[in-house]
């Protein structure tokens, strides 16, 4: 018997699937509530996988971006101390004076405060973004490409970003200087504007630089069909074809270790689901018993005993889900 389909799972199989909790109760707790979660997220993903896909792309972007923002703010906090000698008032370029802002001078390459100012912001910006964009290439967008390549399409789009933020802020500051505005809160303004735009910018770029690669496999293959009924030179065909081979093959790399993971956890996650219903069904069990030799009222014994079955057509529910779940868990474990 070699096959995981052929195979009769028991409780001992499912419950291999369980990984060993922590031995600190508060970080058990937050196992149990993680496990729990990715079982509810992976049947999610399997019943709508393009919703999910975009709800996954979306909540891991806006908590890498949130996350680095807050990272910049309290780098912004601090840092300028640090060039505090370079702050000698108003420094940058065009410095052109706004008359309403009381003739601040409007900057793009600068600061009011002085070179010290914009040189502890561009270090926090660059920092942030060499954080986030490995955390948003590999977890967020999964993406096989070229990281080189990317990275320099990255640095392009960051470079475009904060030339035109600067020059909204360039505006802003100028105004802020002219009312007086404490350094740390036109640091949380200008952090907060900065990102926001960012945010908004970013989103899109990476949909460019970290593209999906079932797509791009797809039209690689469509191109190469192309190619191909066009009667192309045999020097176009194979380049073509090649770009095709390599584009499937991270697809298809893509597209395993997603169902490898998802695979897993979810066996995981139904193990627990089948073992807590197990127990409510004991439970049910036990309560039965209880009421029968006390001689409780027939109506609260009836009561009991109903949701005894209820709780053992849910515990039978469970086993048969938690044994498919690893038979595929187990499918996958073979093949790697």
């Amino acid at each position: 018997m070699n096959n995981a389909q052929e195979k009769i799972y028991n409780e001992e199989d499912i419950k291999s699937c369980i990984k060993p909790l922590s031995g600190n109760g508060f970080i058990r707790l937050f196992q149990n509530a993680g496990r729990r979660w990715l079982g509810v997220w992976y049947a999610f993903a399997e019943s709508k996988p393009r919703l999910a896909d975009w709800l996954y792309k979306i909540g891991f972007f806006l908590a890498f971006s949130l996350s680095v923002t807050l990272y910049q703010y309290i780098i912004m906090t601090f840092l300028p101390y640090a060039f505090k000698s370079l702050n000698n008032g108003p420094a940058g370029w065009p410095m052109i004076p706004i008359k309403a802002a009381g003739g601040r001078n409007f900057t793009v390459f600068g600061d009011g405060n002085g070179w010290g100012y914009f040189i502890a912001f561009e270090i926090a910006v660059f920092t942030a973004q060499c954080i986030n964009f490995p955390l948003q290439r590999n977890v967020t967008y999964k993406s096989h490409g070229n990281p080189w390549v990317q990275a320099a399409w990255y640095f392009a789009g960051w470079t475009l970003v904060s030339v035109g933020t600067s020059c909204i802020w360039g505006v802003c500051n100028a105004f802020l200087l002219h009312w007086g505005c404490p350094q740390a809160v036109s640091g949380l303004i200008k952090t907060l504007l900065t990102g926001c735009v960012s945010l908004i910018v970013f989103f899109f770029i990476f949909m460019v630089i970290f593209p999906d690669n079932a797509k791009i496999a797809d039209r690689a293959a469509k191109k190469y069909g192309k190619l191909v009924a066009a009667g192309a030179s045999a020097k176009k065909l194979q380049k073509a074809e090649n770009r095709k081979n390599l584009w499937e093959s991270r697809a298809l790399a893509s597209r395993a270790e997603q169902e490898r993971r998802s695979a897993i956890s979810l066996a995981s996650a139904r193990a627990i689901k089948y073992f807590a219903f197990k127990k409510r069904f004991g439970q049910a069990r036990s309560l039965c018993v209880r009421l029968a030799e006390s001689c409780a009222p027939e109506t609260k014994l009836i009561k009991a005993q109903a949701e005894r079955e209820r709780c053992l057509d849910l515990k039978e529910r469970a086993f048969v889900q938690a044994a498919e779940a690893a038979a595929r868990a187990e499918k996958y474990a073979v093949q790697v």
